[in-house]
């Protein structure tokens, strides 16, 4: 039986054919996100033209690549089977683009940065403008919420983790270490007055995850200060927690370089609970010596050491519980 993706190669070969890095491009988006309006969204065409690269690609090559339900697209045999190709090929591509957009000092183009709620918003949110501001032409997709990103599938070209990745070809680079502590808020003093061991912290309404929508095992720190504690307000969200802490729903764990500058909250017993975690910054091998994805690199790393009290204060105690 012939190879049609082969079949199609040799087709584009011997008919002297442009090769329409177009059509592949528009299928990887496809492939990746398994809609046809958010890959056409991440492309920044319409979803009809993207319809019409599909099928021109499908007619080409002579095979189904797609089975279309109303669900999403799914890959055929076909389909996988080039994708695997498309991969390869697109990693050439990019050390193509890497190695001649040396010579240009302009840093243009599009970074998809995937952050924790946390971090992507009361630390880079803020800041990313100062980027923008150093690079007129380029542009920044900010995905800060509560989970895991695939730079395989290219989900984001950078990832703010909490653990390293365990495989893949992908480069990962330490940001910093983390301090957290437990905080109430500071107009409702019947939370926190008269708190002076993890005991009466068990006796207080407390603010927590949802157990089984936590994203990363990093994130289960409640049994680390006590396996007492009974969360009566759960979130999926660090953000949401925040909020429900400061308006006075109960004590929460959050991270000292959110909590310490918002003056509605106050520490519970600082000298005795710290726990520590640390961002890592992660990027495909293949996007990592691209101009726009080193300028965001560096910018981001550079901040961090430029706020690094925010993210371990002074006075954080030498000892602490949870350490990872």
């Amino acid at each position: 039986m012939v190879d049609p993706i082969f079949h199609y190669h040799r087709a584009k070969i011997h008919m002297s054919l442009p090769f329409d890095w177009d059509l592949l491009q528009s299928f990887l988006a496809v492939a990746r996100t398994g809609k046809l309006t958010v890959a056409a969204k991440r492309l920044r065409i319409d979803h009809s033209t993207l319809s019409r690269r599909i099928t021109a690609l499908e007619s080409a090559l002579g095979t189904k690549l797609f089975e279309r339900q109303l669900s999403g697209y799914t890959l055929t045999a076909q389909g996988d089977r080039l994708l695997q190709r498309s991969e390869t090929l697109e990693s050439t591509v990019l050390a193509i683009q890497s190695d001649v957009g040396q010579s240009s000092t302009r840093i243009s183009g599009a970074v998809r940065i995937g952050a924790p709620d946390g971090f992507g918003t009361a630390f880079l949110a803020p800041a990313i403008g100062r980027l923008l501001a150093l690079h007129p032409d380029l542009d920044i997709d900010l995905v800060a919420t509560p989970r895991s990103f695939s730079l395989s599938r290219r989900e984001a070209d950078i990832a703010i983790g909490l653990a390293p990745p365990a495989h893949g070809r992908l480069h990962t680079r330490k940001l910093t270490d983390y301090a957290l502590g437990i905080y109430a808020a500071k107009a409702h003093p019947a939370l926190w007055q008269g708190v002076a061991s993890i005991d009466d912290v068990a006796a207080r309404p407390f603010i927590s995850y949802i157990d089984d929508l936590i994203f990363t095992p990093e994130l289960d720190y409640v049994p680390a200060v006590s396996k007492a504690i009974v969360p009566r307000l759960r979130s999926s969200n660090l953000i949401a927690q925040w909020q429900a802490a400061a308006a006075g729903a109960g004590l929460c764990i959050l991270p000292c370089f959110m909590a310490d500058p918002d003056a509605r909250l106050v520490r519970v017993l600082p000298d005795s609970v710290t726990l520590i975690r640390t961002f890592w910054m992660i990027v495909h091998s293949d996007l990592r010596d691209l101009a726009r994805i080193q300028v965001t690199l560096d910018f981001i790393a550079g901040e961090v050491r430029r706020h690094a009290a925010h993210f371990l204060p002074a006075e954080t105690p030498q000892v602490v519980i949870g350490a990872r």
